[in-house]
């Protein structure tokens, strides 16, 4: 049986990356072998082109690209007022501010150093529990 260990999110700067996931979203580092970062809750990153030469066996033939778009990474917060400030503070580029989606949970998302979107929402149980309390 195969067991989800974490995923792998590619970064061009590890140093920049591992401050901007320390020390703005607040994540624990488990473990920071320089070219690859573990984080709690199976999060990861790691230098893109170091990555891509060990899978390929030979250098990449084209430079880092950064966020395509076409990942999500999903947080949750008890206090998303409170995230959003730090958010904002800290100059990342935020693509929009808090909102109610159709499902009815409150996020807002950003782009990280790598523009890869982040999404911070309310915790989402808190939503459901809501619904059912209110049917």
């Amino acid at each position: 049986m195969n067991v989800f260990i974490n995923t792998i999110v590619f970064v061009k700067d590890i140093a920049r990356s591992k401050l901007f996931y320390n020390q703005v979203l607040g994540l624990k580092i488990i473990a920071d072998y320089q070219t690859i970062v573990f984080f709690e809750n199976h999060f990861t990153i790691h230098i893109g082109n170091v990555l891509l030469r060990t899978i390929f066996k030979r250098s990449p033939m084209f430079d880092f690209k950064k966020g395509k778009r076409n990942i999500e990474i999903y947080f949750e917060t008890e206090d998303i007022e409170k995230a959003f400030k730090t958010i904002v503070n800290s100059k990342a580029r935020v693509i929009h501010p808090i909102e109610n989606q159709a499902w009815g949970q409150k996020v807002f998302r950003f782009y990280d150093p790598d523009n890869h979107i982040i999404e911070i929402g309310e915790p989402f149980h808190e939503v459901n529990i809501a619904k059912e309390n209110s049917v």
